[in-house]
């Protein structure tokens, strides 16, 4: 079992665009709702391969139905009750694959909403391999956040977390075995530029000698790497038929999630972030053999090469 928790779901709606033009009149030429947030997101690509999952998020009694409807069976929910309704956030994806995406803030948590998401994790962790806390942080939640949630778990339960700014730096003090920050997001946690493959593993490096137990860095374009104490590898496709890159980051944790976590684990992380990418909004399609075909994978020893991300 691996279990997810978003503690600022939203409803995600996709508007398929022409090229986006400022202080005109835009047009969607498709338009869908999903019931979002990273965790939803990793929950529903993990039972799309068959792996049992729980996604726990905080929602109130109308969102919670509205979640239920647009999941349908995709993954289960596990809706803890709160007073204010999910955020709506909204992605303009052009014609070449451009994607703009506008975030409501969220609803609002008391502290005893707080501590209810918490127990309710730790209730369905004594059965679970991981659990992942996934995405950013409402109006109210504290900022270690993330970091009681790994206090809270039984030890032998590893916890990953996809976070960012405060949220990310908090539980990268605690007790995780993976933080799954993008290029961007570590740039801010160590507080530099990181211009190169080289850069990025010396960077994930300090890391982890911090006491994390590894690190996956999503790198766009570049694929990904995953570092550890053992030593850094690193994983890519390049392919020509990207539909839309929403989600492919979830895609990669729940790949990697799914593969048992390790070096072994970052092509299948990667296939699956890959097929995120030929899929139309979140709504992630099996990973096939051409998936895992497309994929690189190497041990890295010494790395020049400047990054697109």
């Amino acid at each position: 079992m691996i279990v997810t928790v978003t503690p600022n779901p939203s409803i995600d709606r996709t508007l398929r665009i022409p090229p986006l033009a400022r202080g005109r009149v835009i047009r969607a030429v498709s338009a869908t709702a999903e019931a979002g947030g990273k965790g939803i997101n990793v929950a529903r690509a993990l039972a799309a391969h068959g792996q049992a999952t729980v996604a726990v998020a905080p929602l109130s009694a109308a969102s919670a139905a509205e979640f239920s409807a647009l999941l349908g069976a995709a993954a289960a929910l596990d809706a803890v009750p709160i007073a204010g309704p999910a955020r709506v956030n909204v992605s303009l994806v052009e014609d070449d694959g451009t994607v703009t995406k506008v975030n409501e803030p969220g609803p609002e948590l008391g502290a005893a909403e707080v501590e209810a998401v918490l127990d309710r994790v730790a209730a369905l962790a004594d059965g679970a391999a991981w659990v992942a806390g996934c995405g950013s942080l409402p109006p109210g939640a504290p900022a270690d956040f993330y970091a009681r949630l790994a206090g809270r778990v039984p030890a032998r339960v590893r916890v990953a977390v996809d976070a960012d700014g405060v949220a990310l730096r908090e539980a990268a003090g605690a007790r995780v075995a993976l933080l799954k920050p993008n290029l961007a997001e570590l740039e801010g946690l160590v507080g530099r530029p990181l211009p190169t493959l080289g850069a990025v593993i010396e960077a994930a490096r300090g890391v982890v000698a911090g006491g994390v137990n590894g690190l996956l860095v999503s790198l766009g374009g570049d694929g990904a790497v995953h570092v550890d104490a053992d030593g850094a590898t690193h994983a890519e496709a390049h392919i020509d038929d990207v539909v839309n890159t929403v989600g492919a980051g979830d895609a990669l944790l729940a790949g990697f999630l799914a593969g048992g976590g390790g070096r072994d684990a970052l092509r299948s992380a990667v296939a699956w972030s890959v097929a995120a990418c030929r899929s139309p909004g979140t709504r992630m399609r099996v990973v096939t053999t051409r998936d895992v075909d497309a994929v690189e994978v190497h041990d890295v020893v010494r790395a020049d090469r400047l990054l697109a991300a």
